[in-house]
């Protein structure tokens, strides 16, 4: 489908129309380089850590939305050069845009608002759609709020190893296949919707870690060691925090996760565990939201 037909200008050429199309497998390594290529460049010109280390990050990345069936995979084309792309998670019922991106020689010519008119098109149906926005990226914000989004939670994106020990009588484990209902069973209780399609998916590369207490699963963690995907619950706040220190106990990297600063206690216990502040992060929603009961962290999606 074509969204735009007036030509535009980008550093040079005059292309008279962007394409907007399903993305396909062909596309995986004109998509990760250009969703390396934006994050470093735009990242690293306010002096922070791109989201993604290296290229081989980013396909994995790119390879992982545009292969997954319960996500709508779209690029922007100007002729025959992918100049664009954007993401939208749909196995649960609130859908999840991003990561979105744009060729750095294309900046400032549209082609981010195309892509998103396109996603949100797609989930015209849907309860709701949440994403995660750079703070410090006042375009993106002017943007998502000109297109309907409501800001809903400051986040920073922090990273570390926790120095304390998990306390006696709860455990820290991996998910099994067993763990699924009593999982998506507690984020539905703090977030009033199911996460089922996101734990199954997070449980195929064999990640999340579970928070048992009394013989019942309190809390769990999606992907500890890549904040993008790692979205935890947990019934308590106290829960989170063992829930935290276990996925790091687990582990011999360091772990990465979002958390919503308005909590003022859990975020001075995760600065107290010597969590590191790497950026931070905004909350974004369309559509039906409800505040969580219990505690809780998105990923980058929601």
């Amino acid at each position: 489908m074509t969204l735009l037909k007036n030509s535009i200008v980008a550093s040079g050429p005059v292309y008279s129309a962007i394409e907007i199309r399903e993305a396909t497998r062909a596309d995986i390594s004109a998509v990760a380089r250009i969703m390396y290529e934006a994050f470093r460049r735009f990242h690293e010109s306010r002096g922070f850590a791109p989201d993604f280390p290296d290229l081989e990050t980013a396909t994995g990345i790119a390879a992982g939305q545009i292969e997954d069936p319960a996500s709508y995979a779209i690029v922007a084309v100007a002729g025959d050069r992918v100049v664009g792309s954007n993401f939208l998670t749909e196995g649960d019922p609130i859908r999840g845009i991003g990561p979105i991106s744009v060729d750095p020689d294309f900046q400032d010519a549209g082609v981010g608002r195309l892509l998103m008119h396109a996603v949100i098109r797609r989930s015209i149906s849907a309860r709701g759609v949440r994403l995660l926005q750079d703070a410090f990226n006042t375009k993106s914000m002017a943007l998502y709020a000109s297109l309907g989004f409501r800001v809903r939670e400051p986040v920073v994106v922090v990273t570390g190893r926790p120095r304390d020990n998990v306390p006696a009588g709860l455990q820290v484990r991996p998910m099994t296949p067993t763990d699924l209902f009593a999982a998506d069973t507690l984020a539905r209780r703090v977030h009033g919707y199911a996460r089922g399609a996101e734990l199954r998916s997070a449980l195929a590369r064999g990640t999340p870690v579970v928070l048992e207490r009394g013989g019942r699963i309190t809390g769990y963690m999606t992907m500890p060691k890549l904040w993008l995907l790692n979205h935890a619950v947990a019934e308590t706040q106290a829960d989170m925090m063992a829930l935290i220190l276990g996925a790091g106990a687990v582990t011999a990297e360091p772990i990465s996760f979002l958390v919503p600063i308005r909590y003022a206690e859990f975020f001075r216990w995760c600065l107290g565990q010597v969590f590191a502040i790497v950026k931070p992060m905004t909350l974004m929603t369309r559509g039906e939201y409800s505040e969580p009961r219990g505690a809780w962290v998105p990923s980058v999606l929601y």
